[in-house]
Order: structure tokens, then C-alpha cells, then sequence
């Protein structure tokens, strides 16, 4: 398949590449890294009149340190600098180890972290990174700037809070506290192929070893990035336990997770799956919280 006939244009600043948003609306379509969307064009699944595309813009691949002792990640950012960047492991070590997940190295090289939150795949590992980790998604727009939490900011099916003319230009990840695991654990037939089943796991615990905080998001299991609420709340209830551990696992995969059938796996099968990683992310969340820091 080829794609479309559109016109190309590659601002060099965001103030051209909103302009060219404001004056196309939804005729454009924004590229990124690119690793969605040209599948998207050669199968004609996406007909833009106008490609914006923003690799000329320098201001948005960036990592650092916020004022408060969180991360800072550019719109622009490789996927595969996350992997990579000592401040990332440092600060946010939950994505160190999920991004080598994320399809293959020579996707990580071009996609985007902007690109992948707003293409909203709920397949796709950073949307459930960032619910996990609390992030905040900056937008700038025709209006201004505004802020919205990561899990504001999915609202359906490959659909985002994202009106035509904004772009999502910077994300947030506030400081990890102290006595806080981690774990990512994902099931794919093959390493770099769509996940039949994943989740992102943090939990916090208090002085006395009960949990004060715990958040559960999957990914492949509804159509947007999935928490398990009533899952977590048994974390905080009975503490981080093997009873407990089995009993969250059990509640999120069978009551809480709208998995589909598709040809990866049926949607039975995928309940199974997340009761498995459930219980492995947690545990090696309960460890790392235990550890001396």
C-alpha cells in the first residue's frame, strides 16, 4: 500500500508547528517518530490533507530533574533515551524496566514519548507507565498551556484529550517516595510482540510496613490504560501479603479488566495472564519497597 497525497510541513519552532495546527485543523496530522502513523497512511487508516512534522524542533527532546525532584521528558524524546538516561532510572526506575519492552531497539530509536502518548494504543506500555506513575501531560494549544493527568488524558479507544490544534509537549513524573516499589511484568508470544497480557505495579508503605498507596494499570485489557481500583484498595486493606497478593490479583483480572479476544489471545486467556503478572509484579513491587534506602 502507498499512502495518500498530502502537503508536508516541518516547522522548526512549536510556535510554527501550532500555527500550521490552528490553520488545518483536523485536516493535519502530526508526525512524530513516526512508527504509528506511517503504518497507519500505506494502509490508508489515517487520510491527512497536511503532515506536520515536528523532528525540527529541538526544544522538545529533553530529560531533566524538576524543582520538585521528578522528571521532566520532552514531547520529542526517544523512546530509547528513556532506556538509557541515568536521571530516568534514578528518579522513575519503574520505566528503565518496562521501556525494553516496547517493541524492538530500532522502534525505541525513532518513537516518541509525545507520539506514543497520543497515539493512546491501549496495547502500548508508556500510556500504562504514566497512569502508573502519576504523570501530569502538558498541552499547549490555540489557548495557552494547559495541564491534565495522565489518566484524564485517555478517553477512549486511540483517543485522547487532545483537541486538533493543541500538542502534547512535555510530561511530568513526580518524585518517587520513599518506601515505594515498583514492577512491570508483560506476557507476548514473542519478545517485542503486542503483550497478551501486562501491568505496571507501585506500591508505598507506610513506617509500620501497611500500604498507603498502590496502583494496578494493565495494558491490552480495555480500551484505554486500565487501573484495578477495587484490587488495590485489598493491598491497603490487608497489607502486602501472599493472601492478599493472590486475592488483588484474582479481583483485578476477573472483575476489574475488560480484556477482548483477538489473534494474540482470547479474552479468557488473557484473564489468566493477568492473574500471573499481577501476582509477579507485586511481589517484586514488595520487595523493593522493603529495601534499605
Amino acid at each position: 500500500m502507498k499512502p495518500p497525497v498530502f502537503d508536508y510541513l516541518a516547522p522548526e519552532t512549536l510556535d510554527e508547528a501550532l500555527a500550521a495546527l490552528r490553520q488545518h485543523g483536523w485536516g493535519a496530522k502530526v508526525l512524530a517518530g513516526g512508527q504509528s502513523l506511517i503504518p497507519l497512511l500505506n494502509f490508508r487508516l489515517a487520510e491527512p490533507s497536511v503532515l506536520v512534522d515536528l523532528n525540527r524542533i529541538e526544544s522538545l527532546d529533553y530529560v531533566r530533574e524538576s524543582d520538585s525532584g521528578g522528571l521532566l521528558i520532552g514531547g520529542m524524546t526517544r523512546v530509547r533515551t528513556l532506556e538509557r538516561d541515568s536521571r530516568v532510572a534514578e528518579i522513575a526506575p519503574l520505566l528503565t524496566e518496562a521501556v525494553p519492552w516496547i517493541a524492538h531497539p530500532q522502534i525505541r530509536n525513532r518513537g516518541t514519548v509525545g507520539g506514543s502518548l497520543a497515539h493512546a494504543d491501549p496495547a502500548a506500555e508508556l500510556p500504562v507507565l504514566a497512569v502508573a506513575l502519576d504523570a501530569t501531560v502538558r498541552i499547549r494549544g490555540a489557548s495557552g498551556e494547559r495541564a491534565v493527568t495522565a489518566a484524564d488524558f485517555f478517553v477512549g479507544l486511540m483517543t485522547t484529550d487532545l483537541a486538533p490544534d493543541e500538542l502534547l509537549i512535555e510530561v511530568e513524573i513526580p518524585p518517587m517516595l520513599a518506601r515505594t516499589g515498583w514492577g512491570f511484568v508483560e506476557i507476548a508470544r514473542r519478545k517485542g510482540d503486542y503483550a497478551q497480557a501486562g501491568v505496571a505495579a507501585v506500591v508505598t508503605l507506610d513506617g509500620d510496613g501497611s500500604v498507603s498507596n498502590a496502583r494496578l494499570v494493565y495494558l491490552t485489557a480495555g480500551e484505554v490504560p486500565t487501573p484495578a481500583p477495587r484490587a488495590t484498595t485489598i493491598l491497603q486493606q490487608e497489607g502486602l501479603t501472599e493472601e492478599s497478593i493472590r486475592a488483588a490479583a484474582a479481583v483485578a483480572a476477573h472483575e476489574e479488566i475488560e480484556p477482548t479476544d483477538d489473534i494474540h489471545a482470547s479474552a479468557e486467556f488473557k484473564r489468566h495472564l493477568a492473574e500471573v503478572v499481577t501476582r509477579r509484579a507485586l511481589a517484586a513491587a514488595r520487595e523493593r519497597a522493603l529495601e534499605p534506602r
